[in-house]
């Protein structure tokens, strides 16, 4: 189990210091010129080192905050296995009584990091956990799916979500414009604006994978899997009128929750779970497994039980383990791969990517990013090497000091090819009937009455504010295909 003292440079220091370790006795102090005056000082002097690295410091305190998800909390735990899964998966984390520390952060989409906690978005749910085999990222969301399939939507996506290039301003044109023209967003529309849309605390939610990855065991067999982490504590949620009035009473009310819960030992879990499908089921399925708007049924593939996550540390420092914590789907161990969902494919490379800008090319060097197990390759220099930049060692393939390469378990070739075609393709999805079963259900069989009134208010007081009559009435004909009460109630409560 971390601690986070293992994510601080050293001891509390008992004396103050400068920056290079030298006593100083007198944080407030400025060295002047003396004139023998004794109300009127001398000019300040440039020699003086802690004054002028004191100002030089703060005004490089800030990093660039992230791009989306910028707003978040969390905590430190511990992974546990309680279930045999050596059938599906090799990563020694699954060990049976295997226990795996690890990070989790929480947090919302498109707020900035001033945000408020209660903000109608979805969430993400990331979690690091440091194997013996090298840490794995979940970088998974509250919601089985997503708004869109097509990675090439996605920062487009986002620039409607945030703030008019002109105006600076949340623009209800902008959001309700790009999911009008996109249909296949409607099954997270619904969600987004349903209940789900404001947990009224971090670990009151669930968590997904939503892409579809592979496990693969110890024979080289494998099958695609999607991960499911869910609460423990059950889940609920905030009104739009509850979530409003607390943006502006408390906007760091889960963040502040969180901290307190774990400081009074109440520690909360999820049950972590995955749902499995062979390829042949996959050829199968009504739906495309790589189509991130779509969930795989629980009547047909059922959760399976793996193990728990238990948050049981808070942070020391939020900047050193929380603001600097880098995840991404990328970060896989042995037994892990990604499938060829399209949009998992483009975060795969974007999540490291953005940590390079953000925090450094060696951004994994970073004590909360750091694996705890020993890194060994050829990578070398780069700003912030500060972990002896792998010493004297060749930075090439080396037959001087040559490094030990294990052996890589023996896959079938099918592990990395899909079902679908091997060639290459350009891929545009098409929206057709499909799109809208799931959220039809959702709708007919999963809101009851009052789900489906607050639905109707929170979409309506949203898209009521769209100024484009064309934004709405496509927005309008969008939900009418899901179910026309949807698109009638709405148009009621609008006035459209």
């Amino acid at each position: 189990m971390p601690s986070s003292e293992v994510f601080t440079s050293g001891p509390e220091q008992v004396a103050y210091t400068t920056s290079n370790g030298a006593p100083y006795p007198e944080p407030y102090q400025a060295q002047r010129f003396s004139n023998g005056k004794k109300n009127i000082g001398g000019p300040l002097l440039l020699q003086d080192f802690h004054h002028i690295d004191l100002l030089a410091h703060f005004d490089r305190e800030r990093i660039p905050e992230r791009v989306v998800h910028a707003k978040g909390g969390g905590a430190h735990g511990v992974f546990e296995a309680t279930h045999d899964i050596s059938d599906l998966c090799c990563a020694e984390m699954f060990k049976k009584g295997s226990k795996t520390p690890l990070t989790m952060r929480f947090s919302t989409v498109g707020g900035e990091s001033g945000s408020a906690d209660t903000a109608r978005d979805p969430r993400g749910f990331s979690v690091k956990l440091r194997t013996s085999q090298g840490n794995w990222d979940w970088v998974f969301n509250n919601t089985p799916i997503f708004f869109l399939r097509d990675p090439a939507k996605f920062p487009h996506f986002i620039h409607t979500q945030k703030r008019d290039p002109q105006t600076h301003l949340k623009d209800a044109d902008m959001f309700w414009d790009y999911l009008s023209q996109n249909p296949e967003s409607v099954h997270q529309v619904m969600i987004l604006f349903g209940d789900r849309g404001i947990p009224k605390r971090h670990d009151l939610q669930h968590g997904y994978s939503g892409h579809t990855f592979k496990f693969i065991n110890a024979q080289g067999e494998w099958q695609y899997v999607q991960i499911h982490v869910r609460s423990d504590q059950g889940t609920d949620f905030y009104t739009q009128e509850e979530g409003v009035k607390l943006a502006g009473e408390n906007p760091d009310i889960h963040n502040q929750q969180l901290f307190e819960q774990i400081e009074k030992g109440q520690f909360p879990s999820w049950t972590v779970s995955v749902q499995t499908m062979t390829q042949k089921q996959a050829e199968e399925f009504r739906y495309s497994v790589f189509d991130l708007t779509k969930v795989w049924p629980h009547a047909e593939f059922p959760l399976r039980p793996v193990g728990k996550i238990t948050l049981n540390k808070n942070p020391s420092n939020y900047f050193a383990e929380i603001e600097q914590v880098a995840f991404a789907p990328s970060h896989l161990v042995p037994g892990v791969e990604p499938s060829a969902d399209p949009v998992l494919q483009s975060r795969l490379f974007s999540y490291p990517d953005t940590h390079r800008h953000r925090l450094g090319v060696n951004y994994q060097q970073i004590p909360v990013n750091a694996p705890l197990v020993p890194v060994a390759n050829f990578q070398r220099d780069g700003f912030m090497s500060v972990n002896g930049n792998q010493g004297s060692r060749p930075n090439y393939v080396s037959t001087i000091k040559p490094l030990q390469y294990p052996k890589q378990v023996s896959v079938q070739d099918a592990v990395h090819q899909d079902f679908t075609a091997s060639t290459i393709s350009y891929f545009l999805s098409q929206v057709d009937e499909k799109d809208f079963e799931q959220p039809r259900a959702l709708w007919e069989k999963v809101f009851d009455e009052q789900a489906k009134e607050r639905f109707i208010n929170n979409v309506s007081g949203h898209l009521g504010g769209a100024k484009s009559r064309e934004i709405i009435q496509r927005q309008l004909a969008v939900f009418g295909r899901v179910h026309p009460d949807i698109s009638s109630r709405i148009s009621a409560k609008i006035g459209a």
